[in-house]
């Protein structure tokens, strides 16, 4: 055994990021800084997005598939100032853990923008898991909940990827069976 290579993720890893259905969504108050106070019940789909993450020398960001064309230049862009939830998602994480977002990202973007079942949220969530998985950063980090809060509310249900009800802007989540 000592004379075959070790599997290693240098290949790269593949992450499904399903569409987030909300079942019910009820905006029960508005806070002073402008968010929403909600209670919803969430489950996820068999349909979404994918993800790929491959090791590079530098970050890039790909996006593809039947929605591709839909993203503006902005949400194309590859730099830290990227309005791509993808994008924003790895620089965030690696100046978070200090390093630099070595990596090549593919977004498949098989769901429509803008449409109301959790893409882009499910696609930084997907990345995050990636990433995390990826850099050896365990989900249990004590930051994870406030890098997740600035990436968007629903991140945290997406990373989830389960039935859950969603309270507050979205941030304190209940398993729901």
């Amino acid at each position: 055994i000592a004379d075959f290579p070790l599997m290693t993720k240098s290949c790269g890893l593949s992450i499904f990021a399903p569409a987030k259905i909300n079942l019910y969504l009820h905006i029960v108050g508005k806070r002073d800084n402008g968010y929403h106070d909600l209670d919803s019940l969430a489950v996820f789909a068999d349909i979404g997005d994918d993800i790929h993450i491959e090791p590079s020398d530098h970050f890039q960001l790909q996006i593809q598939g039947p929605f591709s064309t839909s993203f503006a230049a902005r949400d194309q862009d590859s730099g830290p100032e990227s309005s791509n939830l993808v994008a924003r998602a790895a620089w965030a994480l690696a100046r978070t853990l200090g390093r630099e977002p070595d990596v090549r990202i593919t977004l498949t973007k098989n769901l429509p923008l803008a449409s109301g079942i959790g893409g882009g949220s499910a696609d930084a969530a997907a990345t995050l898991w990636g990433l995390m998985n990826l850099w050896q950063a365990p989900l249990s980090s004590p930051w994870l909940p406030g890098l997740m809060a600035s990436l968007g509310a629903d991140v945290p249900a997406c990373l989830r990827c389960m039935p859950v009800r969603m309270t507050g802007i979205g941030d304190i989540l209940q398993k729901i069976p």
